[in-house]
């Protein structure tokens, strides 16, 4: 049998490249009793994570597909051509693409699996396209109760085929790690993700704590770094005018975002927009930092009562916050404690539950 994965093209299954999906996927594999069954579709990259189980496909100048379809198309001719008839397909984050696989292939269990709002989705977003996937699809997976919710909201029938699956990652540390009196900001730098407010705050705040350091990791894109006339440059800039406090590290790779988030005390989470899942947010509890985050999609369910959850995030709540934080010792030990203990959201628990559902559609369809 074989499990073939569909990535959205914008993803770089990448050693030192990769964001959410594909980090999603690699910490999956890793712990997977499927592994040698298992195929990942992508766009061609340099460095691929799991290279034996990795098919990179350029884009051809010659197609007049978009990206997604002809990465779509691709891999179908690879499936076609297979000789093995037990094959399920999972699709990332990509509704419409449902259709483009069922009119080839409608004779193979599809699951999808959302990342984001399915109503801000092309292919998801009426109540009539979403009833369309349940009818196609043997499985819907969402990163949390929030986004299952979105997806169900107006839909009475086939709800059973919904299932909350929320995202791992990978605890590497076996013992609390001392820290530092930093403050970090992990994310891209887009308006959504709050960074404007995080940047104004501590320039408000810095002068008035100098033995503190304030950590900003990110660009517009992840993968990569700005050109001066973009909005996540001008943000930097902002940032660095702050002065010697202000540390700002553009992208970086999965491994030294996690070294940071080890020595760092305090992490801010200002979403403007409802998150999905938040998967800074997972890796922040596996590291034991003290939570400020906002109180939006599925962001409540991953820090529960193991931070700080701000409703109408604003300047003046924000800056209460982290200064609070920043005074009381034994409330932002406490919190770092409560994030390490109560953590849960691992890959191993992730992954063995994605491998039962695939047992099960296995045996049903097959």
């Amino acid at each position: 049998m074989k499990i073939n994965i569909l990535l959205p093209h914008k993803e770089k299954f990448d050693l030192n490249k990769a964001s959410a999906v594909s980090i999603t996927v690699k910490n999956n594999l890793f712990y997977s009793r499927y592994l040698n069954d298992v195929i990942v579709f992508g766009q061609d990259v340099e460095t691929p994570i799991f290279k034996n189980n990795f098919i990179g496909i350029k884009n051809s100048f010659f197609s007049f597909k978009g990206k997604n379809k002809f990465l779509t198309q691709e891999m179908l001719k690879i499936i076609l051509g297979c000789d093995d008839k037990k094959q399920l397909i999972e699709v990332h984050n990509r509704p419409y693409l449902i259709n483009e696989i069922s009119k080839k292939i409608n004779f193979l269990p599809i699951s999808l699996f959302l990342h984001n709002d399915p109503k801000t989705m092309k292919g998801s977003k009426s109540i009539k396209e979403r009833e369309n996937i349940l009818q196609k699809c043997t499985a819907v997976f969402c990163v949390s109760k929030y986004i299952k919710k979105q997806f169900l909201d107006g839909i009475t029938e086939d709800y059973k085929k919904v299932h909350v699956l929320y995202n791992g990652v990978d605890r590497k540390l076996k013992t609390f790690p001392s820290k530092k009196k930093e403050i970090l900001f992990v994310g891209r730098l887009v308006f959504e993700k709050g960074v404007d407010l995080f940047i104004d705050v501590i320039k408000s705040i810095a002068v008035r704590f100098p033995d503190w350091s304030f950590v900003l990791i990110g660009s517009s894109k992840l993968g990569e770094n700005d050109n001066v006339n973009s909005y996540a440059y001008k943000i930097a800039e902002k940032f660095k005018a702050i002065g010697a406090q202000a540390k700002f590290y553009g992208f970086k790779n999965h491994d030294f975002v996690q070294e940071k988030m080890k020595n760092g005390s305090i992490i801010i989470i200002p979403s403007l927009w409802e998150e999905p899942f938040g998967l800074v947010v997972a890796e922040a509890m596996s590291n034991g930092l003290a939570i400020i985050a906002s109180k939006v999609g599925g962001i409540p369910e991953i820090v529960e009562e193991n931070g700080i959850l701000i409703d109408n995030i604003n300047h003046n709540k924000l800056e209460e916050a982290i200064i609070d934080l920043i005074k009381n010792k034994d409330k932002r030990e406490m919190l770092q404690q409560k994030a390490w203990d109560n953590f849960k959201f691992t890959s191993s628990t992730s992954s063995k539950k994605l491998d039962n559902f695939r047992k099960v559609i296995f045996q049903n369809y097959f």
